[in-house]
């Protein structure tokens, strides 16, 4: 591209809005099965133009010359750029990747089901050996597909490499979120160490009331989304409630999510669609999708929770702000603080006795099984990201290899991971990073929430309206200066700690 061409901060931020609306919108279309070929190539082909050198290096030198907030939004810019560079040159082969995946069908008892759809019946299989044998179907059909990925990955982190001028792939992912994943990964570890005896007496007592006295010792991980779904409490958590009930329950908070016309719910059961809800930000405030698929189950509620706490941030941005941000953030620990303090709610005993009649005695027993799995789900996040900042710093001498990975993640939760799993839990950018940093702000927000509102703070609209005070920041706060505003040392785990530990 020559000097000429090459747009001003301004006229790229403006073209990057339609650019992303556009990717946003075909990768929705694809997850929520309403399509079954991606074309995300043919979008990044139309808008070559905002991904050049050229135009790096304009961006670049604009940053260079900018002072404070300035030079925050174009460094998200340049980032922005490069991120996308990658992206044209991957996005062919990303698109064949993503649709040999949708093609896929596993033989399962006389059906051919899509992998995604053998995926998500793991949820509601109620036979153990059921579920280990599709498990092991679906994971043997997965596991095809890890030498593309693995040639994907090697690609990317090659041109990502170059393009950042940051050789080293942790370094390059901590300048980019402002903090040290070292750092950030002692913490973690003496959390997870602290936590781990009371894991131990959850784990003895879940596995035998979600997964029978039949279970092996150690059970595989294909049975994990049945016991996230705490199917045997299934005929309480019915699919049928779910939306009325999380609705009501963020009505107590001050949100209408239903007169709230620029957050776009998707609820429907395709066959295609993923079983992982998300939240897909098209073009923040005024377009924003949340996406669910109800299975039954508790889980049904607390992932409909947690999308609505992104939903609301993102819907909930000044639309004042410059579009950086509303929609790009140096990572996504900011946001999945809000997902989670959503969430928190369905663990608060009470909110289990208000909408499903329960018993205190009950209602506090079924909050005790939400909250083993979120023990396990940390413990688990806490060790995939040690297995990452591993593979990651050997990744130079060895091109990208599961060592670490089936011992780290099956040590620190009792649940068997294959090895062979590696590649498709590698979310990119250290994602593991970001939830884990959300999981010990959100704890230490609901501690300044029932400091300073009330230990009913999840049914009052003084939530709200603090919460909705820092949605209209929209993406520009760190999550570490979250920390400080209310108080905490941004390593703090102590909130953490006490929770998990009950």
């Amino acid at each position: 591209m020559s000097v000429a061409a090459v747009r001003t901060p301004v006229e790229y931020e403006s073209r990057l809005q339609q650019y992303l609306y556009e990717r946003s919108e075909e990768g929705r279309v694809v997850r929520v099965g309403e399509k079954e070929v991606s074309e995300q190539a043919a979008i990044v082909a139309r808008y070559a133009d905002l991904f050049s050198r050229g135009q790096l290096d304009g961006l670049r030198e604009s940053a260079g010359t900018a002072e404070a907030d300035e030079r925050e939004r174009l460094f998200r810019l340049c980032k922005t750029c490069e991120a996308g560079i990658v992206a044209a040159e991957l996005a062919e082969r990303e698109d064949e990747l993503e649709n040999a995946i949708l093609a896929a069908r596993v033989s399962y008892r006389g059906e051919e089901l899509p992998l995604r759809a053998a995926q998500a019946r793991l949820a509601v299989l109620p036979g153990y050996e059921d579920r280990k044998q599709l498990g092991e179907l679906q994971s043997d059909m997965s596991a095809r597909f890890n030498t593309d990925r693995l040639e994907v990955l090697r690609a990317g982190e090659e041109l990502e490499a170059e393009v950042s001028e940051e050789p080293d792939a942790v370094r390059r992912n901590e300048e980019e979120k402002g903090i040290s994943l070292e750092e950030l990964e002692r913490a973690l570890a003496e959390a997870s160490a602290a936590a781990e005896p009371a894991y131990q007496r959850l784990r003895d007592r879940w596995f035998e009331r979600l997964l029978g006295p039949g279970r092996e010792a150690v059970p595989a991980s294909y049975h994990v989304s049945y016991m996230r779904r705490l199917s045997p409490l299934a005929d309480t958590y019915t699919k049928e409630r779910a939306v009325e009930v999380c609705l009501e329950t963020l009505s107590r908070l001050g949100f209408d999510l239903r007169s709230q016309p620029n957050i776009r719910l998707d609820l429907d059961d395709r066959p295609q669609k993923s079983p992982r809800a998300c939240v897909i930000a098209s073009d923040p405030p005024r377009l924003v999708h949340l996406i669910t698929r109800a299975q039954g189950g508790l889980h049904d509620y607390q992932a409909f929770m947690h999308e609505a706490g992104h939903a609301l941030h993102y819907a909930g941005s000044n639309p004042s702000l410059p579009y950086t941000y509303r929609r790009l953030a140096r990572d996504h620990a900011l946001t999945e603080i809000y997902s989670y303090i959503c969430e928190a709610i369905t663990r608060e005993p009470a909110w289990h006795a208000e909408h499903f009649g329960l018993s205190q005695e009950q209602a506090a027993d079924n909050a005790e099984a939400t909250r083993f799995m979120e023990v396990l789900f940390f413990r688990r996040y806490t060790a995939k990201l040690q297995f990452e900042l591993d593979f990651w710093s050997r990744f130079p001498s060895d091109g990208g290899t599961p060592d670490g990975y089936s011992e780290r993640l099956t040590g620190a939760t009792g649940v068997w991971y294959r090895p062979e799993g590696f590649l498709a839990d590698m979310d990119a950018g250290f994602y593991s990073a970001d939830y884990l940093r959300a999981w010990i702000r959100a704890a230490q927000l609901r501690t300044f929430l029932v400091r300073e509102v009330g230990d009913d703070w999840w049914r009052r609209t003084e939530t709200g309206d603090r919460l909705r005070s820092l949605f209209r920041e929209g993406t520009r706060p760190s999550s570490e200066e979250i920390a400080a505003r209310i108080g905490f040392d941004p390593l703090d785990t102590g909130p953490l700690v006490s929770e998990l530990s009950g």
